[in-house]
């Protein structure tokens, strides 16, 4: 991923996880966390954080808008919905 500052081991991290920590809350960066080579995590500052939760919130409004313009009103009760699927 282009957006990872760079990498650190499972092992390097426990060494490392002030300085990590530095990096991503005052340098802005997103470190990657690796185990056995592959990319398993990534430690990313609060700023980056609140951002991403701003990004799922509107895709959410989003969605839900989207759900209710296409909503025609149909309903259906609970005995014919356990009909429908079997139940």
């Amino acid at each position: 991923m282009e957006s990872i500052s760079s990498n650190v081991s499972t092992r390097e991290l426990r060494s490392q996880l002030s300085d990590v920590i530095g990096r991503t809350a005052y340098g802005h960066e997103r470190v990657g966390i690796t185990r056995n080579g592959k990319l398993s995590a990534v430690v990313i500052g609060v700023e980056d954080f609140e951002l991403l939760e701003q990004l799922e919130m509107a895709q959410d409004v989003a969605a839900y808008r989207d759900a209710k313009s296409a909503d025609d009103g149909t309903r259906i009760g609970l005995a014919d919905l356990r009909r429908e699927i079997g139940a």
